[in-house]
């Protein structure tokens, strides 16, 4: 099984799979969907300095099950849903919106004012946009921000994830670009299980990476 020792050696294997050139060029967005996936987007910056940002996003779960995630919303107010768990749960259309509606004021704006002080994701409109994530489990953060990104127009979207889940790259590998990653795998476990350290990336790292370049 693939095994990183952390986000940072990660982000070095997943570096040799990226057009680094062409990314230097075109003046790439990297664009992170978690903090976690924000660490690993910083250490495929190094000596790149190109744009970097975090998508802030929140999960909407099931009322029935805490741990089961049936939906997803970003602070653009795209939001992706789980359609075949919300049915089997038999969860209502009215109560994800509803979620979604309090999960934006209770944790999305929050988490802008805290991290970028309150200013809004920028419009990536003819621009060649980088999704990265430290890992894929569900999908649903790559698919929330390929939505997210693709209805502001850009240029190109690309998606770079050191280990996926082969139903998570079928999925997504029609809507983009192309995909860089390191492994697919059929049986995938918790994101955990492919670090041997994967700290939580603190509310200071987030803040210092998004000064750090001029975000």
């Amino acid at each position: 099984m693939i095994r990183f020792k952390d986000r940072e050696s990660a982000a070095k294997e997943l570096r040799k799979t990226l057009p680094i050139e062409q990314m230097r060029t075109e003046n790439w967005n990297l664009i992170s969907v978690s903090t976690g996936g924000l660490e690993l987007a910083y250490n495929v910056n190094k000596r790149l300095s190109l744009p970097l940002d975090i998508l802030i996003s929140a999960s909407i779960v099931a009322p029935q099950n805490t741990e089961c995630e049936i939906a997803r919303v970003c602070e653009t107010e795209e939001m992706v849903i789980h359609d075949v768990l919300c049915d089997s749960f038999d969860i209502q259309l009215d109560f994800v919106y509803a979620e979604a509606i309090r999960k934006h004021e209770e944790v999305i704006l929050p988490n802008m004012y805290k991290y970028r002080k309150g200013r809004h994701f920028e419009s990536k409109k003819g621009e060649v946009v980088l999704i990265l994530d430290e890992a894929s489990e569900t999908g649903l953060k790559l698919m929330l921000a390929i939505k997210a990104i693709l209805s502001q127009q850009p240029k190109a979207v690309y998606v770079a994830v050191p280990v996926l889940p082969q139903e998570v790259l079928d999925a997504i590998e029609p809507l983009v670009d192309d995909i860089f990653f390191l492994k697919e795998i059929e049986n995938f476990k918790e994101t955990p299980c492919y670090y041997e350290t994967l700290e939580c990336v603190s509310d200071e790292t987030v803040k210092m990476i998004l000064k750090k370049d001029n975000v």
